[in-house]
């Protein structure tokens, strides 16, 4: 009898054992874990470069080198990053297809190094002291939408992600307790952690304080985000804005971009103030590491983070009037 269930298991699971279906079915059954961008990317890729050669085979089938022939397609149009992520979910699709019968190894992890190296590059960061008090003074003189011009004095003083600064709300502030809320939503997370985890916290010095009293909120404190659309107060101010602003200054993309003030903050913060690392990643909502670190360390180093926060605004102030800081000792 338990011969029979076995094979009538095994042959129910391989009539739908193509390399296509396995793939749907994992989609299915793991989108409901993924954020929406993911799970769009992931089929997205599957439909477009995997499918098409690969679908209609048996999972059994698709060796190492048909994989590998599939994959430098992708990699012929130059889309190099694709092929890498294209190479891991199908990974997926086999390790889904062992521990569902379907197949009987994941041929995708012997393509380990077969691909062309990733094509790495880094945002542009201005780290050097001198140029980050010429970017400060360029900003105070922009002559554009004034809310951009704050929003581009708020960017190094919170350094935080473009996204998160571009759709603030007056209601995640406590201007009175200097502190900005970022809903666990908005963060860049995974689904449990957008749905279950708690809020970011960013403590707000006097500088930007000030900046969002006296500056902003008599220009949009009466509407929902604190930086709106200049076309519609319904939505938050584009994500190509501050690049935009950045280049009408002179600062070309290698030079700087909206997300480089975090580069920005991290390098300068360590080297020229001394401040604990520690303390910059969780001011930077940076994922601990290791397996365990996000159940069992909630440290968040508040404290530090609010002495932080201030000599920051005020290290960036001296940079702005033309101060040559090469050092500042921890007080």
């Amino acid at each position: 009898m338990q011969k029979r269930r076995a094979d009538k298991i095994q042959k129910a699971t391989a009539s739908d054992a193509t390399f296509e279906a396995v793939a749907r079915d994992l989609h299915a059954t793991k989108k409901s874990g993924w954020s929406e961008v993911h799970a769009k990317h992931w089929l997205r890729a599957m439909e477009k470069d995997l499918f098409p050669w690969l679908g209609s085979l048996a999972l059994p089938d698709v060796t190492a080198p048909i994989l590998l022939h599939a994959l430098r397609k992708i990699e012929a149009r130059g889309a190099i990053n694709t092929a890498h992520d294209a190479r891991e979910f199908s990974g997926q699709v086999f390790m889904y297809g062992i521990a569902t019968g379907r197949c009987e190894r994941n041929v995708a992890a012997d393509l380990r190094g077969a691909l062309k190296p990733l094509a790495v590059k880094h945002m542009g960061a201005l780290t050097e002291p001198k140029r980050v008090g010429d970017l400060l003074r360029a900003i105070a003189g922009y002559q554009g939408q004034p809310i951009t011009r704050a929003a581009l004095q708020l960017a190094p003083l919170l350094f935080q992600r473009p996204g998160n600064l571009r759709s603030m709300e007056w209601a995640e502030l406590d201007l009175e307790a200097a502190m900005w809320s970022i809903p666990a939503a908005k963060m860049k997370r995974r689904l449990d952690g957008k749905r279950n985890g708690r809020p970011h916290l960013v403590p707000l010095s006097m500088q930007a304080v000030a900046s969002l009293k006296d500056e902003l909120h008599p220009l949009t404190g009466h509407g929902r985000y604190v930086f709106p659309s200049l076309l519609s107060g319904e939505r938050p101010m584009s994500d190509n804005t501050l690049n935009t602003a950045l280049r009408r200054l002179g600062f070309s993309r290698d030079d700087m971009t909206a997300h480089g003030f975090r580069a920005t903050a991290r390098t300068i913060m360590v080297e020229k103030l001394g401040i604990d690392e520690a303390v910059i990643e969780a001011a930077l909502a940076h994922a601990k590491s290791g397996p365990l670190k996000g159940a069992y360390d909630r440290t968040e180093f508040m404290d530090q983070r609010r002495i932080a926060a201030q000599r920051w605004a005020n290290y960036l102030d001296a940079l702005s009037a033309g101060g040559q800081i090469l050092k500042i000792k921890a007080a």
